[in-house]
């Protein structure tokens, strides 16, 4: 039998996943990794549909759907439909989302450099740049 779990990437890569989300909870503990990445995108892009967000943070349509129903809950988004096509939702982070995130922005970057921690500046660069390739 040659198959070994410990060597499929698959199995590596969840493992490193589960790494990096302890992290990320012991650092932004009132957020989901999918909510700070939805709030951080907008910060970034400004109003945008509510599908395009999704395209943008690699969320389904339902996944960004609850994922934006959580942060409007909480007053950090705001939505408002398009008047030309009353399916499709804009979104935006409201002056409270931008706060929160500009408050959060240091510990997302700490996240970052702790996850990649075990390998040295170059190594880093390669291995987000091959992750990069594989997506």
């Amino acid at each position: 039998m040659n198959y070994q779990l410990d060597e499929q990437v698959g199995f590596v890569l969840r493992k490193a996943t589960q790494r990096h989300l302890g992290i990320f909870a012991d650092n932004i503990p009132d957020f989901t990794p999918t909510q700070f990445a939805a709030l951080a995108k907008l910060c970034e892009l400004g109003q945008v549909s509510q599908n395009e967000l999704g395209r943008k943070t690699a969320m389904d349509a339902a996944t960004i759907k609850g994922v934006i129903d959580r942060l409007r809950k909480r007053d950090l988004v705001a939505t408002t439909r398009d008047p030309n096509d009353q399916r499709r939702l804009f979104v935006q982070p409201t002056k409270e989302g931008r706060e929160t995130y500009l408050n959060f922005e240091q510990a997302a970057h700490n996240i970052t450099r702790e996850t990649l921690a075990p390998l040295d500046a170059t190594e880093q660069q390669i291995f987000v740049k091959m992750l990069g390739k594989l997506v």
